[in-house]
C-alpha cells in the first residue's frame, strides 16, 4: 500500500487515509479528494490541525513549488465538513520531543 507524508504533521500513512491537495490551472488551492487531477500533490490529514501546522511552517507552498502565499479557506471548510470527529490520528506525533531554540536546545 503506497504511503505519504502528511505536508503538516509530518506522520507517514497510507494514501488512503490523507487528502490531497493541488493547485488548480489558475494557481489556487483545491482538495484533490479522489487525487485525479494534474500537476504536483500535498498530502495532508483531513484534520484542522494539520492544516493549520502546513500553514505555520509554509509547508503547502513548498510541496506544491506555488509561488506566493496560498488561501487554505477552502480546504478549510472541506475539512470542516467531511473530516472524521477529532481524535482520529495524533498529529504532534514525530514533532513530539524535538527542541527549538527558544528551549535551549
Amino acid at each position: 500500500m503506497p504511503e505519504r507524508t502528511c505536508t503538516g504533521c509530518r506522520v507517514k500513512a497510507p494514501r488512503s487515509q490523507l487528502l490531497r491537495l493541488a493547485l488548480t490551472a489558475s494557481g489556487e488551492l483545491a482538495v484533490d479528494a479522489r487525487a485525479l487531477m494534474p500537476g504536483r500533490g500535498a498530502w495532508i490529514h483531513a484534520d484542522p490541525v494539520c492544516l493549520d501546522l502546513a500553514e505555520r511552517r509554509r509547508a503547502l507552498g513548498r510541496a506544491l513549488r506555488a509561488e506566493g502565499p496560498l488561501d487554505a479557506a477552502h480546504v478549510r471548510d472541506w475539512i470542516a465538513a467531511h473530516a472524521a470527529p477529532s481524535g482520529a490520528h495524533d498529529p504532534t506525533g514525530p514533532l513530539r520531543g524535538r527542541t527549538t531554540d527558544s528551549e535551549g536546545g
